[in-house]
C-alpha cells in the first residue's frame, strides 16, 4: 500500500453549517467503541478466512479445519469470537453443529471489502 502525503488547507477556517449538520448525525459514543471493537475482529486474518468460506457454505467445525489447513481447537477459539460479535450462528443436526455467517450484512460485508481491494 502506497503512503501518500495528507494535504491541508492554508487556512484555517471552520465551515460552521456543514459541521452542525454532521455532528447531528454521529453515533453516539457508545455506538462508535462498539463499531471499532466489531472492526477489530476483521483485523485477524484466521478469523477473515473463517468469514471467507462461510460466504461461500455452512460447514462444520471439521470442514472448516481441513479447508484453512489448521486444528479443530483453532477454530473453535475463532468461531466462539465470531458467534460473540453476532457474525456468524450456528445450528445442531444430529451430531453435528454447522455454522454459516448470522445474516446478509455479514456476507455483504466480506464482499464489499474484497471488492474494495481488489478496486
Amino acid at each position: 500500500m502506497e503512503q501518500e502525503e495528507i494535504e491541508c488547507c492554508e487556512d484555517f477556517q471552520v465551515h460552521d453549517e456543514v459541521v452542525q449538520a454532521v455532528r447531528g448525525h454521529m453515533p453516539d459514543e457508545g455506538e462508535l467503541c462498539d463499531l471499532a471493537e466489531l472492526f477489530k475482529v476483521f483485523g485477524d486474518s484466521t478469523r477473515i478466512r473463517i468469514l471467507c468460506v462461510l460466504s461461500e457454505s455452512e460447514l462444520c467445525v471439521c470442514d472448516i479445519a481441513q479447508l484453512l489447513g489448521m486444528t479443530q481447537s483453532a477454530i473453535s477459539h475463532q468461531l466462539r469470537i465470531l458467534k460473540q460479535f453476532r457474525l456468524i450462528k450456528n445450528r445442531r443436526e444430529g451430531k453435528s453443529v454447522f455454522y454459516s455467517l448470522a445474516d446478509a450484512h455479514v456476507h455483504r460485508m466480506i464482499g464489499q471489502g474484497l471488492e474494495h481491494i481488489r478496486e
